[in-house]
């Protein structure tokens, strides 16, 4: 490995203990008479790095040629001691030049600013992302999901990847993608759901799987994408969908409380303007998130004078943005659980209420105006679930290797599907999947 000093530790450097090493991209050249200023800058920060005149001549002319023709976006390492300089904006210390090493020199002429339109920086991506303030959204995103991870992992949880590849659509047939393979279609799982199923009968007890899943869904807008990273979990011997909503709480509160304790100082820097249209920086509840059916959310919203669509049975986009700043004020959670939705609605395997089979035990958990989970308990019992696949009109034929995991007992149990851009959507206060997507995929993108 070639040794480098983190540029935002120079401040901590200590003159006697010799030259420093820092590589990074080419911000900025300054090519004056006298002096040359090379502003490089790495994943923690930009330094400015000095090449001086001895008199009337360049102590080292090879060198000065070299930064004279040197463009922005070069790949360079610099060592040299690191000296005080107050009139030097960045930090106020700089990098004397005795040793320069360029290991790429940029084409001129980066196609693409932090100020160019969104769908040209994503065919840039790679360029995009060099920005900072970008790049630390995947600092964000590795505590989340490491924290999930040991979360679950502390208490008893499997991981397992289930495979991406089907024969049959997992979500019913809805937006499927449809791929040749040997002679026969393939579909593109949906979602893990039937195989973290399979786990609860095999006796697993707690699994999840944070893994990608694809949607042949022809929507544009800012939340939607035709891939994406779900996060998910299953957990058996559930006494309802609360459990189900209890284990997601507990999750949540602890992997967005390492974000705060790791991130937080870190977002106010970076996203200030972006957190402060929706409220500031996101804060947990110290009281459980408030749980909702969704026939009440409904009045609640129509209440205060939104109109939901008539063609909808649940909430649609402004329903839900309404019901959380209802419910923020309220109860002062930026956290809602809408419960109960009715079959119309629901997946075949979500279970029914006993006093109302109209009504299954599901949810979707809003969170700052956006729907980011859908969960539910499912329905572990065989005749049962097969009476629900003719209610819904479906075929059964073509599903019994789902339906067969339950024929040979399974315990009571249900889980959730976590949506990983929408979550760092919210934390971020970034107002679109592709922003903190590290390459998005939609139905008019399939590059880079």
């Amino acid at each position: 490995m070639i040794e480098r000093t983190p540029i935002d530790q120079l401040p901590d450097h200590n003159p006697d203990s010799g030259d420093v090493t820092v590589g990074g991209f080419v911000e900025k050249v300054r090519d004056l008479s006298g002096v040359q200023f090379v502003i490089i800058g790495d994943e923690t920060g930009s330094a400015q790095t000095v090449n001086s005149r001895d008199g009337d001549t360049w102590r080292n002319p090879e060198l000065a040629s070299e930064i004279s023709n040197l463009t922005t976006g070069s790949v360079v390492e610099v060592t040299g001691p690191v000296l005080k300089n107050e009139r030097v904006r960045l930090g106020g210390l700089e990098i004397h030049i005795s040793d320069f090493t360029i290991h790429s020199l940029a084409k001129a002429g980066i196609p693409i600013t932090q100020e160019t339109q969104m769908d040209k920086r994503l065919d840039w991506r790679y360029l995009d992302l060099r920005e900072r303030k970008k790049a630390s959204i995947f600092d964000i995103q590795t505590t989340l999901e490491a924290s999930a991870r040991e979360h679950w992992t502390n208490d008893g949880y499997k991981e397992i990847h289930s495979p991406k590849l089907l024969a049959y659509p997992s979500e019913g047939g809805a937006e499927e993608f449809a791929i040749p393979y040997f002679g026969q279609n393939a579909y593109l799982a949906q979602s893990p759901q039937f195989y973290k199923q399979m786990a609860m009968a095999a006796g697993f007890n707690k699994v999840f799987e944070i893994g990608p899943v694809f949607r042949a869904n022809p929507s544009f807008t800012a939340r939607h994408d035709t891939e994406f990273t779900s996060v998910d979990a299953e957990l058996s011997w559930v006494k309802d969908h609360h459990d189900v909503m209890n284990a997601e709480e507990s999750l949540l509160r602890h992997s967005l409380g390492n974000v705060l304790e790791k991130h937080g100082i870190e977002l106010m820097k970076n996203f200030s303007k972006e957190l402060a249209d929706q409220g500031g920086l996101f804060e947990l509840p110290t009281n459980p998130f408030p749980r909702i059916p969704l026939a009440e959310a409904r009045q609640m919203v129509i209440d205060s004078g939104y109109q939901i669509p008539e063609d909808t049975e649940d909430l649609d986009p402004g329903a839900e943005r309404r019901l959380c700043e209802i419910t923020k004020d309220k109860y002062g959670s930026d956290f809602v659980f809408v419960t109960d939705y009715p079959v119309s609605v629901r997946p075949f395997y979500h279970m029914r209420h006993e006093g109302n089979p109209e009504l299954t035990k599901s949810f979707d958990l809003l969170w700052r105006g956006v729907e980011i989970t859908t969960g539910a308990q499912r329905e572990h019992r065989y005749d049962t679930l097969m009476q629900q696949i003719k209610d819904k009109g479906m075929d059964e034929k073509g599903l019994e290797f789902y339906t067969d995991f339950f024929k040979y007992g399974c315990p009571p149990h249900g889980g959730f599907g976590l949506g990983l851009t929408r979550m760092l959507m919210k934390i971020t206060g970034m107002n679109n999947v592709r922003e903190v997507t590290f390459l998005y995929r939609g139905p008019n993108r399939l590059t880079p």
